[in-house]
């Protein structure tokens, strides 16, 4: 089904991006709005997806990412950038920031109206990463609070608050130890080049001069030097050996000079022979007019580099709130809570339960040997003997969870159709509830495509004469239904989506794990946490009608496999009806639909239960890991 074209965000985003390319100086600029991360490659800007309703919020903060790429595209220049650019990770990080904070600090010169607009951006990004939270310089990153003291510096304008906060914790470190540095700032901004310079001695002032690597001045030095030896010598005359007594010589004895100049010319050919040898085919072809060969089109798949897909122009990565109209969604989900009505008792009792035990294993250990707190029963006796004995008693201790996220990915084929997806929205629903009030992160996520039959893709791949294993062969469809740092009362009526008509279509569930992989990686929790539901193996007609009947189901195997080689997300499934345990190692398979609430409950429950055994028992595993 087509995106809906009166969409009320869309003069605002058309306005938007013209403006973004007038401020960035390049109307060939792409200008794009997604759920991904935003960032500027080359010509193609991403900016924050502004949804229907159009909050304040959204509006705001793409306004604000607008005005600092187009700033960083208009000052920044990546061949300058790459010349200075440090080798080590630590000096990197330092480097970008100050190079972004100088784009930043240009455009609010130039352009004052940007620097308001810039301040939402960095507030925003502030309160997402806890930054007014932090109380020890050791707990925020030095490059990033170099950043915003380069950006304060140029600008004279005060930070946010999570932004000035970090700032403030490392000012006194970095203007102790770069103070002199710093003092040049304000002569430098406007020049690419002498402020890489200026970064690079910030950088070794910070201690961190053993990253930098090669001084790129130096090394351009050297080859200047080499460049002007080299004109010497092309300038000087070319000569067989005879210099200015051999040309007299030549004069008085005409015979032995022309028997020289044969032999001469017979040494040289045998060295050009020689090196004709060396050189191959390379001496057919003058220097400079080798054809360059195109480097090699990167891989769609990280998993599965011979992996294929024959047109990814109509893709589609989409928030639910975009495929409805907000009353739509609101029907839609008083339709779904119709059918949770039935199983409210039980579920509500499911999520109580995982509640209490994640609740539970928050306040479930001791710290003895305490001068003050509950008398320790083990220490009783000791007590009684001798009341004045010191160490006997105990506190309880909080064990909080580490950060953490828990990413849901729904099978949403059609064969999910009638109760599955209902029941899959419905315990999509109560998990995020429930963990959300554990502190913990969820995001749900849903996969099909946008067509039965290949859609725009088969029909450009017959138009183009059928050419033979073209890969995947249908127009992807992924779902978001509710980010990670969205609450769930605000994307409530996003779940109802699935109880539209003519959504669920096919489903290509390597591509959706690996996109939902990626989006966990670019996450910054410690502990990330993905769990799909799926009812059996990967399925599209077009696409298996013209690959080997394996393509997609291989393509599953070779991703699932790098997610568990690379250990950064915990993987596991739920099958409805069909066995996945043949493709996850940590899976369960229930026959009933109204299984899932108590198996995703379990398996959750399970991967915080500090107990390995306990973990292996509902995981089904043969043995602790």
């Amino acid at each position: 089904m087509n995106k809906p074209t009166d969409n009320p965000a869309d003069p605002f985003k058309k306005a938007l991006a013209e403006a973004t390319k007038v401020m960035a100086d390049d109307p060939e600029l792409s200008v794009s709005y997604s759920v991904d991360p935003s960032g500027l490659s080359g010509d193609a800007m991403r900016l924050p997806q502004v949804s229907r309703r159009m909050s304040r919020e959204e509006v705001l903060l793409a306004r604000g990412t607008a005005d600092a790429l187009a700033l960083q595209h208009k000052y920044h220049d990546a061949g300058t950038h790459a010349k200075y650019a440090p080798a080590g990770e630590m000096a990197r990080d330092l480097y970008e920031a100050m190079e972004m904070a100088r784009c930043e600090a240009m455009g609010a010169r130039d352009m004052p109206g940007t620097a308001g607009n810039i301040d939402v951006k960095i507030a925003h990004e502030a309160l997402r990463r806890g930054y007014d939270q932090v109380k020890e310089a050791s707990e925020a990153p030095l490059a990033v609070a170099a950043g915003y003291l380069i950006r304060h510096l140029a600008t004279g304008r005060d930070l946010p608050g999570g932004a000035q906060n970090v700032m403030d914790l490392w000012r006194g470190f970095i203007e102790d130890q770069a103070g002199g540095t710093l003092e040049n700032l304000q002569d430098i901004l406007a020049d690419q080049s002498e402020f890489a310079r200026f970064a690079r001695q910030v950088i070794t002032d910070l201690g961190y001069g053993d990253q930098l690597g090669d001084d790129p001045d130096e090394i351009d030095e050297d080859e200047e030097d080499g460049a002007e030896e080299n004109a010497e010598e092309e300038q000087d005359p070319d000569s067989t050996g005879q210099d200015d007594s051999e040309e007299e010589d030549a004069e008085a004895n005409p015979e032995q000079a022309q028997e020289d100049q044969q032999d001469a010319a017979q040494a040289q050919v045998s060295m050009d022979d020689m090196a004709d040898q060396e050189m191959g085919e390379e001496t057919e072809m003058p220097e400079g007019e080798a054809p360059l060969e195109p480097p090699a089109p990167q891989p769609v798949s990280d998993a599965d580099p011979d992996y294929k897909v024959y047109k990814t122009d109509n893709d589609e990565e989409i928030g639910a709130e975009e495929l409805a109209d907000p009353v739509e969604l609101e029907r839609l989900r008083a339709y779904l809570d119709q059918q949770l009505e039935p199983l409210k008792g039980a579920v509500s009792r499911l999520a109580n339960k995982l509640q209490r035990r994640l609740q539970a294993q928050q306040n479930r250990s001791w710290e003895f040997d305490r001068e003050e707190g509950i008398l320790d029963a083990g220490r009783l006796a000791r007590v009684v003997a001798n009341p004045t004995t010191p160490l006997s008693f105990k506190v309880e201790k909080d064990t909080e969870f580490r950060d953490t996220v828990v990413t849901l990915l729904l099978d949403n084929s059609g064969s999910m159709r009638g109760r599955p997806i209902s029941i899959a929205a419905i315990c999509a629903d109560v998990l995020a509830r429930t963990l959300e009030r554990c502190d913990v992160k969820v995001e749900i996520l849903g996969f099909t495509t946008r067509a039965w039959k290949g859609g725009q893709a088969r029909e450009a791949w017959l138009n183009d004469g059928r050419p033979q294993t073209p890969g995947r062969l249908n127009d992807l469809r992924h779902i978001i239904y509710k980010s990670a740092d969205a609450p769930w009362r605000r994307t409530r009526p996003n779940l109802g989506l699935m109880m539209k008509e003519g959504l669920l279509k096919e489903n290509i569930d390597g591509e959706a794990l690996e996109w939902a992989h990626r989006r966990m990686l670019a996450r910054r929790e410690q502990r990330k946490i993905l769990m799909v539901i799926s009812d059996g193996a990967p399925v599209d007609d077009s696409t298996l009608s013209v690959n080997p009947a394996n393509y997609l189901e291989k393509h599953l195997r070779d991703v699932i496999a790098m997610v568990e080689k690379k250990k950064l997300v915990e993987l596991l499934a739920i099958g409805i009806g069909h066995d996945v345990t043949r493709y996850y190692d940590r899976a369960v398979t229930i026959t009933d639909v109204e299984q899932l609430a108590g198996a995703m409950t379990e398996q959750l429950a399970s991967l915080f239960d500090s107990d390995p055994r306990a973990r292996a028992r509902v995981m089904g595993m043969k043995r602790a890991s």
